[in-house]
């Protein structure tokens, strides 16, 4: 049995993106030159999609941007450098401010998340793909932080042609017990294994992935299916904001007893 070998390699050469941009043919024309081939995965930074998209804001703005932005806080904190607020975006992600962020943009400027990752990725998908002469997998990715881990990882925000969730839940391990839990987000593996060559500071949002052409599925579902609803979620809000709710139920629990007692 042969090993299975990954290679990782940055598209060079891509400008500086800007409204009205067309991304998905610029990114098709260096996939063209710099040899992306039929079976490969890209990874594409959000930024340079929120840049083609105009999703461009002044950083004045940037406080009001994450509240509109916002659908659920999960929780605040206030600290020397300001106020964090960690909150479910419109795009069902749990991030911090939202996923508004002022790096790697004009200065005065900061970028809103791409309106639809998804459907920016399979447009990208479709253009590369015929461009290359047979089918790719794309990603979009986002950097986030994560619960009981320091520092930072690239995750998928955006997904086309491409499995991003192996569920094994119900299939035998090695010694034949069955798999409760098991379901790799090979998306976002997929998402940090990009960045390894993405190199933000050089300018290199689009990394290959190559040697997983198995992982290719033009029907899979896109990164939306990787969100967890805040229902299931057994952190769906920060230590300081579950207090203060199991507080608060305990306050209407204590009034709806009196008003038993009462009536």
């Amino acid at each position: 049995m042969t090993s299975p070998r990954l290679t990782l390699f940055a598209l060079d050469g891509l400008p500086e993106f800007a409204p009205g941009d067309d991304l998905p043919a610029i990114i098709a024309a260096a996939s063209v030159q710099q040899g992306v081939e039929p079976g490969d995965i890209l990874a594409v930074t959000s930024k340079i999609v929120s840049k083609a998209e105009g999703r461009i804001v002044a950083a004045a703005d940037r406080e009001q941007s994450i509240t509109d932005e916002t659908v659920r806080v999960v929780a605040t904190r206030v600290h020397p450098g300001g106020v964090t607020r960690i909150v479910e975006n419109r795009l069902g992600l749990v991030m911090a401010a939202a996923g508004v962020d002022a790096s790697n943009t004009v200065e005065g400027t900061v970028l809103l998340l791409p309106l639809d990752p998804d459907a920016s990725a399979a447009a990208i998908r479709a253009a590369v793909g015929a461009a290359v002469g047979g089918e790719v997998g794309v990603i979009i990715t986002d950097t986030a932080g994560r619960a009981w881990r320091e520092g930072q990882t690239d995750i998928a925000i955006g997904g086309s042609g491409v499995r991003l969730l192996d569920d094994l839940r119900g299939q035998p391990d090695a010694q034949g017990r069955l798999l409760d839990v098991t379901a790799p987000a090979l998306g976002d593996e997929l998402a940090a294994a990009g960045d390894l060559v993405k190199r933000k500071a050089l300018g290199l949002p689009v990394a290959v992935i190559r040697g997983l052409p198995h992982l290719l599925d033009p029907a899979a579902p896109g990164a939306r299916s990787l969100n967890r609803a805040a229902v299931d979620d057994l952190f769906s809000l920060g230590t300081a904001e579950a207090r203060e709710e199991g507080r608060r139920l305990e306050r209407a629990a204590r009034g709806s007893d009196t008003d038993l007692r009462n009536g």
